[in-house]
């Protein structure tokens, strides 16, 4: 590896490194004594969700070229907006890890994602309906934008209640349905990676493939299905983020250290994707609350 590419990686890396432990300091601050363990895990879910976004926005500069190719040919100035977004990405990131004015941050990445679905995947869909990997990604941002716009949904209750409720309402559905549909990809495809079901196969050096494809395809199909039950969502999105936390610790980071990349599609991006949905999942967790007797309401359902 040239030694200014090996640089720009190291700085990357050091980078999503730095965020990820300074949000789980800042995130352990903010904690109460005798927090229940499932409310301490949730209270990671910001950190989780953002440091990805981090990484995904210094791509926009490290490989800003292949950025580019994914900006709409229609659009104009496609460098401007890769720096953009870049930038964009990068100071969202840093304002949901700071809890700085992370109620603005927040919905506008949900916005932004949902754009990304819009302006770029559903184009590619219509072009390229029997790639199954177009709908990988599609699904992947608009679970993503389920994250965002839950955290959303929980920022915005006490200032802006109807706003909050739609927030979490839209996010938990963006989020459940995507979940379902990665959980059943893996089991006409269990020689992939699991998790977001992309292009990544499974290396022969991790044993169980089997295992871990229908293992994790379950579990998504059934704690996504549970999302979207409204008297048991807090639950399954906590056994969602575990899912992905495993998948991170077991699977991803070892690829990465076997062979780290900071390319699009390559190892760390595949970490950061997992991370992210991840914390996701920790984050429509937090869109519910908890009623007296050990019940879960829905934030939505409540009133003004």
């Amino acid at each position: 590896m040239p030694s200014g590419i090996q640089a720009i990686s190291i700085l990357v890396h050091f980078a999503g490194v730095a965020l990820l432990v300074a949000g789980v300091v800042l995130a352990r601050k903010a904690q109460v004594a005798n927090q229940p363990l499932t409310d301490r895990l949730v209270a990671f879910g910001p950190t989780f969700f953002a440091v990805p976004f981090a990484i995904f926005g210094l791509q926009h500069f490290t490989e800003i070229h292949e950025v580019v190719n994914a900006v709409p040919r229609w659009m104009p100035a496609r460098m401007f907006w890769a720096y953009f977004v870049g930038a964009a990405l990068v100071a969202a990131s840093l304002s949901i890890i700071s809890s700085i004015k992370a109620d603005w941050a927040s919905p506008l990445l949900g916005l932004m994602l949902f754009l990304f679905v819009l302006m770029i995947y559903v184009p590619a869909i219509v072009g390229h309906p029997s790639n199954r990997f177009v709908f990988a990604l599609t699904f992947r941002d608009l679970a993503l934008c389920g994250g965002a716009l839950s955290l959303a949904g929980t920022l915005l209750v006490k200032s802006r209640p109807r706003m909050a409720r739609a927030s979490t309402l839209v996010g938990r559905w963006f989020f459940g349905i995507s979940v379902v549909v990665f959980g059943a990809w893996h089991f006409p495809h269990p020689d992939f990676a699991p998790g977001v079901p992309l292009e990544q196969k499974m290396p022969v050096w991790i044993p169980g493939h089997l295992a871990w494809a229908y293992l994790t395809g379950g579990a998504l199909v059934v704690f996504g299905l549970g999302v979207l039950v409204t008297n048991r969502g807090r639950f399954a999105a906590i056994g969602l983020g575990i899912t992905y936390l495993v998948l991170v610790i077991c699977i991803y980071m070892p690829l990465e250290i076997v062979h780290p990349s900071i390319a699009i599609s390559g190892e760390l991006d595949y970490v950061a994707d997992t991370l992210a949905v991840g914390g996701a999942a920790l984050l429509v967790a937090g869109a519910f609350r908890s009623r007296s007797g050990g019940r879960t309401q829905e934030l939505t359902a409540s009133a003004p």
